[in-house]
């Protein structure tokens, strides 16, 4: 009786999804000229949960050097402070907190969110891995052969990717 090691059954799913990358490349992506343009015109805001409006605004704020643009009262649920950060490019970043809801943290799953990459510059990147360092906040990367990112999670464990590369590039390959 042969057992599958971890190893192999990864490299049988890299594999499988290999093909199915092909089929769905195939099938659903088209060339620049081929495609329409989209009826989108940006990402207006994404809105989060913190626990802690002042330990978000100094998290996003002073570590990431994202200005807060805006605070008022979430409409939706009086109480709640509805708080926007300027990511650059008109994007905003925004969080909800709601008091008194009792709100558990949150897992990775199925319609989550796995991570936000955000854009910034080389300088800025080097500056904010001192920050977390001297603060004590651990990320991770550079690494697995992407020497421009960064992973780490901000006070709610919002997963964050700060990326020395410009809009639309991954990897230094150009996305579209």
């Amino acid at each position: 009786m042969t057992t599958t090691t971890e190893a192999e059954a990864a490299e049988r799913r890299s594999a499988e999804f290999a093909v199915k990358r092909e089929q769905w490349a195939a099938k659903y992506l088209k060339t620049r000229a081929e495609r329409p343009e989209s009826t989108a015109r940006g990402v207006h805001h994404m809105a989060l949960i913190c626990s802690d409006v002042e330990r978000t605004i100094r998290f996003y704020q002073e570590l990431c050097g994202f200005p807060l643009v805006e605070l008022m009262e979430n409409r939706d649920y009086k109480g709640s402070t509805h708080l926007f950060f300027d990511i650059g490019n008109n994007n905003l970043l925004a969080f909800f907190d709601f008091p008194g809801l009792g709100l558990k943290p949150g897992v990775e799953a199925l319609g989550g969110v796995q991570h936000i990459a955000i854009s910034t510059t080389p300088e800025n990147l080097e500056r904010v891995k001192a920050s977390l360092a001297a603060q004590g906040v651990p990320y991770l990367g550079p690494d697995r052969g992407v020497t421009t990112s960064i992973y780490f999670k901000d006070p709610d464990g919002i997963q964050i990717e700060l990326i020395a590369e410009p809009l639309r590039v991954m990897d230094g390959r150009g996305l579209g």
